[in-house]
């Protein structure tokens, strides 16, 4: 199966993704963790404000398969959660990359350390 993995994203590899944002850095999980999930039906996230630790889970993901947590691919404090997903949480396997986002975080890291687009694709 061939997998949607836009090469303007940085990515952990648990599966997660970043976008630089002009210094605010959204999150979401890849189409692969979508589709290794199956239909997502309940989505727990932290709360604007928070403070998150790159390794550390943030969030859980449950699915019709699986409960899997969500791990923090930067450390920052969150600015903004996606509450679109918490009464759609279909929205991460139909747009992962687009209205699927889960959160935004401000963080003084660089992205450097991430898995490129090309090097996510050689470990998927």
């Amino acid at each position: 199966m061939e997998f949607t993995i836009p090469d303007d994203r940085r990515y952990a590899e648990s599966h997660e993704w970043t976008e630089d944002r002009n210094g605010v850095v959204r999150v979401g999980i890849t189409d692969f963790a979508q589709d290794e999930l199956g239909d997502i039906v309940f989505i727990e996230l932290p709360t604007e404000g928070d403070d998150i630790e790159e390794g550390d889970e943030f969030g859980v993901i449950e699915s019709i398969k699986a409960v899997s947590d969500v791990y923090a691919p930067i450390s920052g404090t969150v600015t903004d959660v996606n509450e679109a997903v918490f009464d759609k949480p279909e929205l991460v396997n139909d747009e992962p990359f687009s209205s699927g986002w889960l959160i935004q975080v401000e963080t003084d890291q660089d992205l450097g350390h991430l898995l490129s687009a090309s090097e996510y694709r050689d470990q998927i």
